[in-house]
């Protein structure tokens, strides 16, 4: 069965004041501005708001840069910890970690929309602010289809509707374009490392495995029944990957990269394909992942080009 969060009635206003609200905050004329907007979140939940969200707190980093894009940047009052994209996420209240929500500090910002990550946040903590009447979105994107179709919902919650689209609508041009420059591109085996110790990857099902699939890469451990399956050294070198890609742990650090050294024998330490990219361009769900595609697309290109 569906459930339906709702936000509290807005306390009535005199008409004239209602009109300068609602075209200071971009919506439209009383009627259509304030009718109520509903949107089906990740997780088959309607959520419906009677008014566009003015105090959203978003409990991911990706999460907060999808409501930035989307236009809602302004209606952002509380984020969570590294929450670093764009610069002015820097400077809003934190209400904890991802994984530990300060629930004191979140209802503190007397939120009207709070934006989940169905897979991160600690469930329980999350359904206590649906019990108390806050109205719960749960993000859960897994490709850029799902960003262009979380921007759009985004859009319409926060009543900016406009911005979200054309945002979404550039990203479905941009990434058909990568799609069709790459259609016929050589196939290359790639090792798309994710952590160094315990060694990490990415199964096909993850969005950076469908963006290295966009540029002509095949992710070795697509198969992998987990998101991001532990591994063996051994199982790298038994499957000889012909490029081996890292975003490391933030900023360009080879050290990662470095290691594959000792494995002469490796296609990619023979070709000296060892790659790194910028971790937040991949390993965020968010419009900066087309900047991230391009660049393992070059990535690729390079490695075609050593052959």
């Amino acid at each position: 069965m569906r459930k339906s969060a709702r936000a509290a009635p807005m306390a009535a206003l005199p008409l004239t004041l209602s009109l300068i609200l609602a075209i200071g905050l971009g919506a439209c004329l009383p009627g259509i501005a304030w009718a109520e907007a509903c949107v089906s979140d990740d997780a088959g939940h309607d959520i419906c708001l009677e008014a566009p969200a003015q105090r959203i707190v978003a409990l991911s980093p990706s999460v907060t840069e999808m409501l930035f894009a989307a236009g809602a940047g302004e209606r952002v009052v509380g984020v969570v910890n590294f929450s670093d994209y764009p610069p002015a996420a820097r400077t809003l209240p934190q209400v904890g970690g991802y994984d530990r929500l300060d629930l004191e500090a979140l209802l503190a910002l007397d939120p009207d929309l709070v934006v989940a990550w169905q897979g991160g946040n600690p469930r329980e903590q999350v359904d206590r602010l649906s019990r108390l009447g806050l109205p719960v979105y749960f993000s859960d994107v897994e490709d850029f289809a799902g960003i262009a179709k979380t921007l759009e919902r985004f859009g319409t919650l926060a009543g900016t509707s406009e911005v979200a689209a054309t945002a979404a609508a550039s990203l479905r041009e941009d990434v058909a374009t990568l799609r069709e420059r790459y259609a016929d591109a050589a196939p290359v085996p790639v090792f798309y490392q994710v952590w160094e110790q315990p060694l990490m990857t990415i199964n096909g099902e993850h969005w950076i495995s469908r963006s290295l699939e966009l540029c002509g890469g095949v992710n070795l451990f697509a198969d992998a029944s987990a998101l991001a399956p532990r591994i063996g050294v051994e199982a790298v070198l038994a499957r000889d990957p012909e490029a081996i890609i890292t975003g490391g742990m933030g900023n360009p650090d080879s050290t990662w990269l470095e290691a594959w050294r000792d494995f002469p024998r490796l296609t990619a330490v023979k070709r000296d394909n060892l790659f790194f990219v910028d971790p937040d361009l991949v390993q965020r769900a968010t419009p900066r992942l087309l900047d991230g595609t391009r660049a393992l697309c070059q990535r690729l290109e390079v490695a075609r080009g050593r052959r």
